[in-house]
């Protein structure tokens, strides 16, 4: 007897987080694969955040607090909200899917951007919800398009800044030209994972929004720049009443213990942030180079990854450099996208591309 499934779930293509380290080296034969696909900080977390799962040790025969307490309170101080400003999450992923529970009724719409984190559209399908995709504009967000596209059934709009896979940002001028068009029964969603690495003057403070009571949710994470991914932890800043419809909807106990801890003893260590950030805009000045050299045109990049054209067919160069050792990231087309690793990891990179580009180029 066949599966009923709602067609909006059937449709739906899971997310791939591609294959684990050590099973690409098993197939293939090989050893020191590298991992440039997922963002993630090649420091690894603060040491004070390890320290920490250590001392934590004792208690996870506990549940963890459910309303995460402590790690609430050292994120208001930092931030300068009030403490029912903020809802903690397994991931700001989790906080994507919240937002789409609370506030997301079958044939309501979310705005998005037609190239950005796929999260958005798995969320808001998966909540029988209407995407209404918006293209970029020279790889950005083109908010004047997307405010056009709100309507009477419009709920969320996603801007994902800076924007992954591209790395470009929407500026705080244009911003608040968009703003001045939102409706007030729109909750506008501002994705900041790679907030940390943002160098540009021009980048908006969207928490700005949220001391004027708009009805606006910052998302960000632990999972980037404070290196904690594997514990999955992140936060929403946005309006008491929004949080309270969030607590709603969230499971009991969603962020454990250990997270929770490492994420408040990360939060302190500001000369770890402050070296990755150093690390990643000196290795990704050089990569950029790199790629030029190569006639690949990358995108200029506001966070910790770089999204470039190959000019060839994208998933054959990438599944090329899967059998050098370097797993990186095939969105679509022509399309590759690189996180910046250690300098050994983009030196492993850039000689593995110029190989297979050579070898592309004589199969053709």
């Amino acid at each position: 007897m066949p599966l009923h499934v709602h067609p909006d779930i059937a449709k739906l293509v899971p997310y791939s987080p591609g294959k684990p380290l050590d099973e690409l080296e098993r197939e293939l034969g090989i050893r020191g694969a590298v991992k440039l696909a997922s963002n993630e900080n090649p420091l690894g977390p603060s040491p004070k955040a390890i320290a920490a799962l250590g001392e934590s040790t004792e208690t996870l025969h506990l549940y963890p607090d459910g309303g995460a307490h402590h790690l609430t309170h050292a994120l208001a101080d930092r931030l300068k909200v009030s403490l029912n400003q903020i809802a903690v999450g397994n991931g700001s992923d989790e906080i994507i899917s919240l937002l789409v529970k609370a506030f997301v009724a079958p044939g309501d719409e979310a705005v998005i951007a037609d190239h950005t984190f796929v999260m958005y559209k798995l969320a808001v399908t998966g909540g029988h919800g209407i995407i209404k995709e918006v293209p970029l504009k020279n790889w950005c967000h083109d908010l004047p398009a997307m405010a056009k596209a709100i309507t009477d059934r419009t709920r969320l709009v996603f801007i994902c800044n800076p924007n992954n896979p591209t790395g470009t940002i929407v500026t705080k001028d244009e911003l608040a030209a968009f703003m001045a068009n939102v409706p007030d029964h729109v909750i506008v969603v501002f994705d900041e994972a790679y907030y940390e690495y943002v160098r540009h003057p021009q980048f908006p403070d969207t928490l700005q929004y949220v001391r004027d009571n708009r009805q606006v949710a910052v998302l960000r994470t632990f999972s980037k720049i404070y290196g904690l991914a594997g514990l999955r932890i992140g936060y929403g800043v946005t309006t008491p009443e929004i949080v309270d419809y969030l607590h709603r909807v969230r499971n009991p106990f969603n962020t454990n213990a250990l997270a929770q801890k490492a994420a408040m003893a990360a939060l302190r260590d500001e000369e770890h942030v402050a070296t990755s950030r150093i690390l990643n805009e000196s290795e990704m000045e050089i990569l950029e180079g790199e790629l030029r050299d190569l006639r690949l045109s990358p995108i200029p990049s506001q966070a910790n990854f770089l999204y470039f054209d190959t000019h060839r067919d994208g998933h054959d160069i990438f599944n090329r450099l899967l059998k050098e050792g370097v797993i990186v990231r095939h969105i679509r087309g022509s399309m590759i996208r690189v996180t910046i690793g250690q300098p050994d990891e983009n030196v492993r990179f850039v000689r593995a591309l110029k190989k297979v580009l050579e070898e592309s180029a004589a199969s053709n």
